[in-house]
C-alpha cells in the first residue's frame, strides 16, 4: 500500500544569508552600469513558492544614468551551492540566459527580458542572472492548486480553458522558432547518441547516476530507463523545448501567460517533450489528490485536449506520448529524490529506507510502468 503523501510540500532550498545580498549586487552592478551610477538594491522577499531547484530573489534597483534617476523591477535567478543538495548536477545558467534572450527576440511568446549575467560566482557564491519583474499571478505548487481554495481551482470552467489553450499556444510559439537545432544547439546535450532524444535521454540517466549518490538507486527509476533505453521513439522532429513546461512556471493575468519562466531544464528535441510534460505535470498532482481523497481537477488540461488544440494551432499533429510519460515519470522520480536528499540534508526529514517513499507520483509511476510491461 502506497503511504498517501503530506500535503506540506514546502522545503528549504538554500543556506544563503540573504542580508548579504543587496550590498553585494550593489557593488557589481556598479561594474555593470556607467561610471557614476551609484546603484543601490533593495530586496523584497527570497525564494519563489513554486519550484524545487534554483533560488529566485525578488529585488528592486535603483542608479543614476544620464544625470536621470532610474530604477528596475528585477528578479534575481541564483544557481544553489553544491553545499545545499542541488537538484541538477550543472545549472547551466548561461544557457538559461541566451535561451531566454533568444526566445524573446524570436517569438512572441512573452519571455522575460533579461539583462544581466555574472557567470563566475565570486559575487554570490553560484553564478546569478537578473531579469524584468513581471507581474502576474501563478498556479500554486504549495499547496497544489487542483487541491482547491485558489484563483485556478475557484475559475469557471471557461476561464480554466482559456489558461490551458493560451499555454498551449505559448509551448506552440517557442515550437515554432526555425532552425531550433542550429539557433538553440548549445542546448544540445554533450552525452552519446544518434538522435536528440537519444542524447536526452543520455543526459537523463546521468543525473540518475547523480542522485544516487546520496539516495541510492530506485528499482522504479531502473525499469523505467531500461525500458525508454529500449524504445526510443523514431523520426522525431527537434525544436527548442522549454524543458519545465507547465502552468506552475507561467505568471498569468485574466487567464493569459504574460511571462514564461524556468528555463533550467531547456533542450533542443521534439516537440511531444513539452506537450507530455505539461500533460504528466498536472496528472501527478492529479494523483496526489485521489491518493488524499480530494475532488482534484479532472476535467483540465487532459492529453486529447491539449492534443486538438495544438494540432489547431500549428498544424501538427503529434506521436503517442506513452513514451514520453515513462520518460517524464522518471524524471520526476530523479527530482524527489533530489529534494528529498535536500530535506535530509537540512534535516527538515529522517533518511527515508525507501527512496520510492519520497515520490509523490509513485502510483502513477507505477501504473505507467505496468501498462507498458516495463
Amino acid at each position: 500500500m502506497t503511504q498517501a503523501p503530506s500535503a506540506d510540500f514546502s522545503m528549504q532550498r538554500s543556506s544563503r544569508d540573504a542580508a548579504d545580498v543587496p550590498s553585494a549586487l550593489a557593488d557589481w552592478l556598479a561594474t555593470q552600469l556607467p561610471d557614476g551610477a551609484d546603484p543601490s538594491v533593495t530586496m523584497h522577499s527570497g525564494i519563489d513558492a513554486n519550484g524545487m531547484s534554483s533560488e529566485t530573489l525578488v529585488l528592486d534597483a535603483a542608479w543614476t544614468q544620464d544625470g536621470e534617476s532610474r530604477t528596475a523591477e528585477l528578479v534575481a535567478r541564483v544557481a544553489p551551492s553544491l553545499k545545499d543538495m542541488p537538484v541538477f548536477p550543472s545549472y547551466r545558467l548561461q544557457d538559461q540566459f541566451d535561451a531566454m534572450r533568444l526566445a524573446g527576440e524570436l517569438s512572441d511568446v512573452p519571455v522575460p527580458t533579461v539583462r544581466w549575467m555574472e557567470p563566475t560566482g565570486s559575487v554570490l557564491g553560484t553564478p546569478f542572472f537578473l531579469m524584468d519583474r513581471v507581474d502576474g499571478v501563478v498556479p500554486p505548487d504549495v499547496l497544489p492548486y487542483n487541491f482547491g481554495d485558489n484563483w485556478l481551482f475557484d475559475a469557471t470552467p471557461e476561464q480554466q480553458r482559456r489558461l490551458q489553450d493560451a499555454t498551449v499556444e505559448a509551448i506552440a510559439g517557442l515550437h515554432g522558432i526555425p532552425d531550433a537545432a542550429t539557433t538553440f544547439g548549445f542546448l544540445e546535450a554533450d552525452t552519446d547518441g544518434e538522435t536528440s532524444l537519444q542524447r536526452n535521454l543520455a543526459r537523463t540517466q546521468d543525473w540518475y547516476d547523480f542522485a544516487v549518490i546520496d539516495s541510492g538507486s530506485s528499482p522504479l527509476v531502473d525499469r523505467g530507463l531500461a525500458w525508454l533505453r529500449a524504445n526510443v521513439p523514431t523520426g522525431t522532429d527537434t525544436v527548442l523545448c522549454w524543458g519545465d513546461a507547465r502552468i506552475g512556471n507561467v505568471l498569468y493575468q485574466d487567464f493569459e501567460p504574460v511571462a514564461v519562466l524556468d528555463w533550467e531544464m531547456a533542450a533542443v528535441g521534439p516537440r511531444e517533450m513539452d506537450l507530455a510534460w505539461l500533460v504528466f505535470a498536472h496528472r501527478v498532482f492529479e494523483t496526489i489528490t485521489g491518493v488524499m481523497e480530494l475532488p482534484g481537477m479532472p476535467d483540465f488540461l487532459r492529453e486529447d485536449d491539449v492534443r486538438q488544440k495544438y494540432a489547431e494551432l500549428t498544424g501538427v499533429e503529434v506521436g503517442d506520448f506513452r513514451w514520453y510519460h515513462v520518460y517524464d515519470a522518471v524524471q520526476w522520480g530523479i527530482v524527489f529524490m533530489r529534494t528529498g536528499a535536500r530535506q535530509v540534508h537540512f534535516g527538515e526529514i529522517e533518511q527515508p529506507d525507501d527512496v520510492e517513499s519520497l515520490m509523490h507520483h509513485r502510483p502513477l509511476f507505477e501504473q505507467l510502468l505496468d501498462e507498458v510491461g516495463a
